[in-house]
C-alpha cells in the first residue's frame, strides 16, 4: 500500500491558513473541523505545519512566562510564530510500512505529501492506522472464504 491509497480513500479536503493568520483563528478552524493540523501556505507553497503540539507548546511556555510578568496575549500571536517552518515532507509514492516508520522514529503525527512540488495532502498517524487496520481486515477476510469452512465467531452466535 501507498501513500497515494491512502490519500484517495481520505479525500481531498485540506485546511490551509497562511503565516499571518491569527492562532486564535487556527484554534477555531481546527476545532470546527475536528482536524489536528494545518498546512501553512504562502504564494502557493508550503511554508509550514500547524498542528495541536505547537499550540499546547505555545500555551505552556506563556503559562511559564506569565509566572515571570506579563506576557501579550495568545490571541495576538502569528501563525508565522507558533508553526513548524521545517515540516518531514512525503512523497505519495512512499509505501506505508516505510511511512510508518517514519512517523514514529520522529515522533510527527501528521506528514504533508507532496509531489512535484504541489501539495497534495496531508496524512495523519490515524489515517495509516486506519488504512492498515482496514487492508488487514480485508485479507483477513478472504482468506477465511478461500478456506471455506471456518468457524464462526462464537460472539455472531449469540
Amino acid at each position: 500500500m501507498r501513500v497515494s491509497d491512502i490519500l484517495k480513500v481520505k479525500g481531498n479536503t485540506l485546511f490551509t491558513v497562511s503565516p499571518a493568520t491569527l492562532l486564535s483563528d487556527c484554534v477555531i478552524t481546527m476545532a470546527d473541523n475536528d482536524v489536528g493540523s494545518l498546512v501553512v501556505m504562502e504564494r502557493g507553497e508550503l511554508v509550514g505545519l500547524l498542528t495541536f503540539r505547537e499550540i499546547i507548546h505555545i500555551l505552556a511556555q506563556r503559562q511559564k512566562e506569565q509566572r515571570q510578568g506579563p506576557t501579550p496575549p495568545v490571541a495576538d500571536l502569528r501563525v508565522r510564530h507558533v508553526m513548524n517552518s521545517e515540516p518531514i515532507v512525503i512523497n505519495d509514492d512512499m509505501n506505508v510500512i516505510d511511512l510508518r516508520g517514519l512517523m514514529v522514529q520522529h515522533h510527527q503525527r501528521y506528514m504533508p505529501v507532496v509531489r512535484q512540488g504541489t501539495l497534495l495532502g496531508v496524512v495523519s498517524f490515524h489515517d495509516v492506522a486506519k488504512a492498515v487496520h482496514e487492508e488487514q481486515d480485508f485479507e483477513n477476510r478472504m482468506l477465511k472464504s478461500y478456506i471455506g469452512d471456518w468457524p464462526v465467531a462464537e460472539a455472531a452466535l449469540a
